[in-house]
């Protein structure tokens, strides 16, 4: 297993991140996943043992429950504490009440005593917003989490699903006002979704933040399991939860280059669409998320597999985004500084 620095801090994430998403079957989350207290144990037990040293969760995931599974599991194995790196979210309903979500100071505030409490620890390493809430000013939010930081609750803070502007607006305003800023992004990034290499990458690389990727085999859809008419398996993920949007037809072109390649190499479809995430230089971790220790084993292999330069390429033209303006402008204008570069080996 690698670590990689999380963004412009000097903290070190394993590669490979355990998401809980699957933890706990409650509510809305029932159809991704129903793994219960034992096997919760089994899967957090192998992932640390593989060198996994963080662990993201929510609290919206099955309405609290997952937070308190991982808490549970955490004390169940005698794990310490200090070694891992925990990260929550904040964002989604969790009540009925019209305060019971969003990101108000209020409920921020209300939400990481009840995941502190859930997760039972006295500290959150990476707090995250969950998304954006055009309700509630920036600023508010933002001071908000830094009152967190400011008391010893949250060590960092970092944002899920925003986009570029939305991000660098945020630690503007967090610079102006010297208030902790965002030190990371979870976003959704697969080989068959690329978006994120338009506008978003190009920013994380220029404000030094760390790009935390969540659901990696998109929704499942990248496991191989799936054919082009729609057959898979009765009990996948994506015959009762749809998600995320995927361009079938994009994606089932790019599933005929992994599968002879995975059949060359010996692994499974799955290892591969993970294993070409590792490669991509903005990456910082991606998260990994099972049912049963199998799948999870078979995740954790990713950090083995090589790629011939022939093979990135040939992944990376049938995967590749079409041009999209300002993009294929800004590509043409630069070419004679990429020559300059070249002549002058400036660097």
């Amino acid at each position: 297993m690698k670590y990689n620095i999380l963004g412009d801090t000097g903290l070190l994430v394993s590669e490979l991140c355990l998401g809980t998403m699957t933890f706990g079957g409650k509510g809305y989350f029932e159809a991704v996943g129903k793994v219960q207290q034992e096997g919760v144990n089994e899967l957090v037990k192998a992932a640390v043992e593989a060198g996994i040293n963080f662990i993201d969760t929510a609290n919206v995931y099955s309405e609290g429950l997952s937070e308190e599974m991982t808490g549970k599991a955490l004390k169940d194995l005698g794990l310490n504490r200090h070694e891992l790196i925990v990260a929550t979210k904040v964002r989604g309903q969790m009540g009925q009440g019209p305060n019971q979500t969003g990101l108000s100071r209020h409920h921020i505030h209300q939400q990481v005593e009840a995941s502190l409490k859930r997760l039972q620890t006295d500290y959150i390493d990476l707090y995250q917003i969950h998304g954006f809430d055009p309700f509630v000013p920036l600023e508010e939010t933002l001071d908000a989490l830094n009152i967190l930081v400011e008391h010893g609750k949250v060590r960092y803070i970092g944002c899920s699903n925003l986009a570029a502007w939305q991000i660098v607006k945020a630690r503007a305003c967090s610079e102006q006002k010297g208030w902790a800023k965002f030190k990371s992004l979870q976003a959704y990034y697969t080989i068959a979704g690329r978006d994120l290499e338009r506008e978003i990458i190009p920013m994380l690389e220029d404000q030094r933040m760390g790009l935390m990727v969540w659901s990696p085999l998109a929704g499942g859809l990248l496991s191989g399991k799936y054919k082009r008419n729609g057959e898979g398996p009765a009990d996948a993920r994506r015959a009762n939860f749809d998600f995320p949007p995927v361009d079938r037809e994009r994606a089932f072109n790019i599933l005929d280059v992994l599968h002879p390649m995975a059949e060359s190499k010996g692994v499974s479809v799955a290892r591969l669409a993970l294993a070409w995430l590792l490669q991509q230089p903005a990456v910082t971790t991606v998260i990994i998320g099972a049912k049963r220790l199998e799948q999870l084993n078979d995740n954790l292999a990713a950090i083995d597999v090589t790629f011939t330069d022939e093979e990135l390429q040939q992944l990376d033209d049938v995967s590749q985004l079409p041009p999209e303006y300002p993009g294929w402008m800004l590509k043409r204008q630069a070419r004679d500084r990429e020559a300059q570069q070249k002549e002058l080996h400036v660097k």
